[in-house]
């Protein structure tokens, strides 16, 4: 049998890709990323992942700080930790009700969503901190899960839902919301089986939506109040995959560069693709990841984070400056 790992990466990167095409597991690959092959004007040959730390409960939510630093949830110990940019990491916030994802609004408050209470809210500074939203036409959220703020103060959510217990009414179904202080919350999307990830182009007029049930990035156009229309198969994963459950491709996180490029977390690592859609390459990486981020003093930095790890990365592109994340 080949040994992959004693081969020329280009040869182990060119294998990993036609394992990804053919849908078969490649956890084994994922495991020892060792030295990554180049993607052209996003990562450089010989590129290694550093580990930040393991063991923190539950990693979720990365999100870039002015000063080049980073924060993450910790969904599971309901606390915000936040590394610096020379790797050292700290409590940034604490008692955040189980918040998953964060976002910047325009007016510099940060903004996320919660499980321990599904909300959506205000949780920093704390003389700031306000409930947007925690229920659409008088029904409860279920479990958010990611958001995205435009530059208008909107924010897009995320809601998978959660499965019905026996003998208790369904909850609401998977849905993507949009808030505004003017317009209050409205509910855009029922017809995606897993909404996850979301993400706006540099320009805001298109929408990006991770369905991890699904083969595909979707993506929408989006009008000027803020409402989605046009709804088509952007990126095609190859993580995508049949189970004894159904179907999956792991689709989390999404992270956008200053090229337009969507870099998707998925089972297989990190899905690369142009602005228009195409496949770049995958970012093999050393856990499954969950979310992603660029940040560093100057967003050449991406930071992948998942099953209770935050690594970095050194990378050629750069995270998009218009927005955080």
């Amino acid at each position: 049998m080949v040994n992959l790992f004693t081969r020329p990466n280009w040869l182990r990167q060119t294998v990993l890709q036609l394992v990804c095409l053919f849908g078969l597991a490649a956890a084994s690959f994922a495991a020892e990323p060792g030295a990554l092959a180049a993607i052209p004007g996003v990562v450089a040959e010989g590129s290694r992942f550093e580990l930040i730390r393991d063991g923190f409960e539950g990693t979720e939510g990365p999100l870039a700080m002015p000063d080049g630093s980073l924060i993450f949830t910790e969904t599971r110990a309901s606390r915000i930790s936040q590394v610096a940019v020379d790797g050292t990491v700290s409590v940034f916030l604490t008692d955040t009700h189980g918040t998953n994802s964060l976002a910047w609004t325009a007016q510099g408050l940060l903004v996320g969503v919660q499980t321990a209470a599904p909300r959506l809210g205000v949780i920093y500074p704390a003389d700031q901190v306000k409930i947007y939203a925690e229920s659409f036409d008088g029904q409860p959220f279920g479990r958010p899960n990611d958001l995205v703020a435009d530059r208008h103060g909107g924010i897009y959510f995320t809601d998978p839902g959660v499965a019905a217990k026996p003998g208790q009414p369904a909850g609401p179904p998977p849905s993507v919301y949009y808030y505004t202080a003017a317009a209050g919350l409205r509910r855009l999307v029922t017809d995606v089986a897993r909404p996850n990830g979301i993400q706006l182009s540099r320009d805001e007029l298109t929408l990006y939506l991770a369905n991890t049930a699904g083969e595909y990035v979707l993506a929408y156009t989006v009008a000027e109040d803020g409402t989605l229309s046009g709804r088509r198969d952007f990126a095609k994963l190859a993580a995508f995959r049949q189970t004894e459950t159904g179907t999956t491709s792991g689709a989390d996180g999404l992270a956008m560069d200053a090229e337009g490029r969507l870099y998707v977390a998925t089972a297989l690592g990190i899905e690369v693709f142009t602005a228009g859609g195409a496949a770049l390459g995958i970012i093999p990486t050393p856990k499954p990841p969950q979310n992603l981020a660029f940040s560093g003093v100057d967003k050449k930095t991406l930071y992948v984070v998942g099953r209770g790890a935050v690594y970095r990365l050194p990378v050629l592109a750069t995270g998009f400056a218009g927005r955080a994340k």
